[in-house]
């Protein structure tokens, strides 16, 4: 039984999607991606947030090694599986042709058997195969739908061209994409075509990878820096500094508010359509708490509105990802 102090709200992903909490949960850092975690306390959070109401769970086949977040989560589905909108992840890693029919077909039933469930709610692409037609890679995605292995088809990182070939395909419940006050980007061409076509948008990274949380007030806070900047140009050290300083406007708008900076900017996300649903991903429980709390947060649309005047488009310093990653996103 949920002990959250008020029901979570729900949102559709998509026309004929799932229905899902306003906030899901992005699993990732309960693999190590961030700094170290510990299996029994990721296992004890993940059930928190279904008793807080949370049934959005995100995971992939790569987070972690050997299939750890996908082995980790099952866990949780073994108690639990009916309170859980399941959503995982294929096709992204070195390798080519991993948006090839007979690649997904082997993708998924390694993910279920990891999962120790018999389908998933929602199924990603990752990342568009270059070497692959999406109509392809597509058609073999709805293959699992009529099989019941896969409720619902979702794509991670797309141009509006790529989702109308695939809409045109079988009808797509979700797109993934980077979305925050950090990273705008969607709001001019991606948001558009959802909405034309009746997608919804899990937003990652909601909290610009922790920067927005206002944790941070140094460079010297960041966890696990080192490997952060080896993915992210955006933790490099000058614009880490930078970007930790342009935090302040929200900072100080979330104390005016009684808020915490990350329930401010989960709330701003929220108020930008009901077709939205972020997906922040903190390992520790007062954070995860503090943040499904947002749900319930309505801001006057005059606060929306000044946080948008001070986090416009393109402010943030650096790139979301280096080179190699950046060519992969918006394909």
């Amino acid at each position: 039984m949920s002990d959250a102090l008020t029901p979570v709200p729900r949102r559709r992903l998509g026309t004929d999607g799932p229905e899902v909490s306003a906030i899901g949960y992005g699993a990732m850092g309960l693999s190590g991606v961030y700094g170290a975690a510990d299996d029994a306390e990721s296992l004890r959070l993940l059930h928190r947030l279904i008793d807080l109401g949370v049934n959005l769970i995100d995971t992939a086949d790569v987070y972690g090694a050997d299939g750890h977040n996908e082995k980790l989560i099952s866990g949780l589905l073994a108690d639990r599986r009916d309170e859980v909108v399941l959503a995982t992840k294929f096709g992204i890693g070195q390798d080519t042709g991993l948006g090839r029919p007979e690649y997904v077909r082997r993708a998924i039933d390694a993910s279920l058997s990891r999962l120790g469930t018999d389908h998933v709610d929602l199924y990603y692409l990752h990342r568009v195969d270059p070497s692959t037609p999406i109509e392809d890679t597509v058609g073999a995605m709805a293959e699992l739908v009529r099989a019941g292995k896969v409720g619902h088809l979702g794509l991670s990182e797309v141009s509006p061209d790529t989702l109308r070939r695939a809409h045109a395909v079988h009808p797509i419940a979700a797109v993934q994409q980077e979305y925050s006050l950090f990273t705008r980007e969607p709001e001019q061409r991606l948001l558009p075509a959802t909405r034309e076509l009746g997608v919804g948008l899990v937003a990652y990274s909601p909290l610009g990878r922790g920067v927005l949380t206002g944790a941070f007030s140094s460079v010297s806070d960041v966890e696990n820096l080192e490997v952060r900047k080896q993915r992210y140009p955006r933790f490099e050290e000058e614009s880490l500094r930078r970007n930790i300083e342009l935090t302040r406007p929200l900072r100080d708008k979330a104390a005016e508010l009684d808020l915490t900076p990350a329930q401010l900017a989960l709330a701003w996300l929220l108020a930008q359509g009901d077709d939205v649903v972020p997906i922040p991903g903190s390992r520790r429980p007062a954070n995860v708490e503090a943040n499904v709390r947002a749900a319930a947060v309505e801001l006057d649309p005059a606060v929306v509105a000044e946080l948008s005047e001070a986090f416009p488009p393109g402010i943030v310093s650096g790139e979301r990802y280096h080179p190699d990653g950046m060519a992969r996103v918006e394909q």
